[in-house]
């Protein structure tokens, strides 16, 4: 089931929540909606869901598979719906919270005891609860019962599916194993799919597709590989990560800051954002091609090397590097050293971070 988002606008009074949002959701993706808090991310999502109306402006349009939903109501749409704080009804077991939407149906849409007793069995084993179904919500972790959320919202048979922030609540361990958990999941049942996240990691590592959103507009949509490493602007690139940023002159076509130069082919741009692990450390100017810093700081606890430098302007530099790279010199705090960016890139925009 793919879905489609056309010049959608979302205004709450004077605030501007969404701005002519255009978007497509092929069929059998999980895509995430990434950005800041008040990029507009739950408020597209809620729009999808037919949870939240937007602005009657011309072409403004909801389809799944190419049909207009506009004016359908939520039901109607079958929507799949994951809260951050799981909405668990506390008074429920595991298996009646998963069979709630099967038994308030009503007439011809009603299910035999049995068939709802068989769909939501095999929900438990699918979230891998089996044997936890006569718990309560206060009897779980908070993963098992993010995962109860999930079945419940799968237990109707949704066309697609919604999380809003489904990890937001849980502990960095259990977060990331869930993740990973869903990643499978999806693999396995192949429904569309779209997660709202402020998490650049989570949705790098889980997405399909990522859909990077800043003040009520699409900044940049594509793949995980896409938005990393080619983003379209500068905020694209500083919040899918750590980066630095470095000012200089143009002169003859090259970017001179202090006594490093780095070759461009724009004489307009004064300004390059390097990331972390993009920047090699040396004990010595070599050619003179280096920017002189001072380390502030090493840690080496976890799968790489982190290292804060400051350069003499007092300017905070990141760097990261792999342990046995860093074992070659073993930088120390109040090393004096030369920072060398291997790769740069250079956007025409104003922006600071």
């Amino acid at each position: 089931m793919s879905v489609e988002v056309r010049n959608i606008t979302k205004r709450f009074g004077n605030f501007t929540a969404l701005e002519n949002i255009n978007m497509l959701v092929p069929d059998g993706d999980l895509v995430a909606l990434l950005g800041p808090s008040g990029s507009g991310k739950t408020t597209l999502l809620r729009i999808i869901a037919g949870l939240e109306s937007f602005e009657p402006v011309d072409g403004a349009d909801i389809l799944f598979k190419g049909t207009s939903v506009v004016g359908n109501r939520i039901a109607e749409r079958r929507v799949g719906f994951v809260f951050q704080h799981y909405a668990l009804f506390r008074h429920h077991t595991v298996y009646g919270n998963i069979a709630f939407g099967l038994k308030v149906r009503h007439g011809k849409n009603r299910m035999p005891r049995k068939e709802i007793r068989e769909r939501v069995m095999n929900l438990i084993h699918l979230v891998q609860l089996d044997g936890l179904e006569s718990r309560y919500p206060d009897q779980l972790s908070g993963g098992q019962r993010q995962r109860v959320a999930l079945a419940r919202a799968l237990a109707i048979e949704p066309r697609f599916l919604l999380l809003d922030e489904p990890f937001g609540a849980l502990d960095a361990r259990v977060r990331q194993n869930l993740r990973r958990w869903l990643r499978r999941m999806h693999d396995e049942i192949k429904l569309t799919s779209i997660f709202v996240t402020h998490d650049q990691e989570e949705a790098l590592e889980l997405a399909d597709r990522v859909v990077v959103m800043n003040k009520g507009h699409v900044e940049q949509e594509g793949t995980p590989t896409e938005v990393f490493h080619n983003p379209k602007n500068a905020f694209v690139m500083d919040f899918l990560g750590n980066v630095n940023l470095f000012h200089g002159r143009i002169e003859s076509g090259r970017i001179l800051f202090d006594q490093t130069e780095i070759v461009t082919n724009d004489n307009n741009q004064t300004r390059f954002f390097v990331r972390p692990h993009e920047i090699e450390l040396l004990p010595e100017n070599i050619d003179n091609a280096g920017l002189p810093a001072k380390i502030s700081r090493v840690q080496l606890a976890g799968s790489i090397a982190k290292i804060e430098l400051t350069d003499n302007n007092n300017k905070e530099i990141f760097v990261e590097m792999s342990h046995d790279k860093y074992s070659v010199y073993k930088f120390q705090n109040g090393d004096s050293v030369f920072v060398l960016p291997k790769n740069s890139i250079v956007f025409p925009e104003d922006y600071s971070i």
